[in-house]
């Protein structure tokens, strides 16, 4: 990577020809969306989201055409629901398949949501709901290496932001 993490190109007259096709194409939203893109998601996060409430989002690196989380809420030290996240490559773009589950493993819906990609920014990502179910969108972010910010919006607009800290 060259400064302010770009790529560097060649020295050739067509690479700088290369390199504004690439912009353009960044710019108008056809550039191939892969999970690589989302590489800086990868880690364990946790933080309060309410009084003896705790969310742990534990991202793995993306590989293979996915990247997934595992989510746990819990509350005065128990366990109130799991979470599984799958984020995949599906043409040029990504969409995001999400399962909850309450204790016992009791599904919360009768099968997962799917989120087609929105927006993909610099360590920035947004999903939008194609499926029924609780959630209208997801926002995931990182301002910082060790802040990551869930905004999750609900089926009836209400947004919810959720900072949490790397571990």
């Amino acid at each position: 990577m060259g400064r302010g993490g770009m790529k560097r190109f060649g020295r050739s007259g067509t690479s700088g020809a290369v390199a504004i096709l690439l912009i353009a194409a960044i710019l108008s939203g056809n550039a191939h969306a892969g999970v690589a893109d989302l590489d800086w998601m990868s880690g364990t996060w946790s933080g309060p989201t309410g009084p003896d409430a705790t969310l742990e989002e534990n991202w793995i690196q993306p590989a293979n055409g996915t990247i997934g989380a595992f989510v746990r809420m819990s509350r005065g030290g128990v366990t109130g629901m799991v979470e599984l996240i799958v984020v995949e490559e599906a043409g040029d773009s990504l969409v995001l398949h999400i399962q909850q589950w309450d204790p016992g493993f009791v599904p919360r819906a009768a099968g997962a949501q799917h989120m087609a990609l929105e927006s993909l920014g610099d360590r920035t990502v947004s999903f939008r709901a194609t499926s029924e179910g609780g959630l209208a969108a997801l926002t995931y972010s990182r301002p910082a290496d060790d802040t990551f910010i869930v905004e999750v919006t609900l089926a009836d607009g209400t947004k919810i932001p959720i900072t949490l800290k790397a571990q």
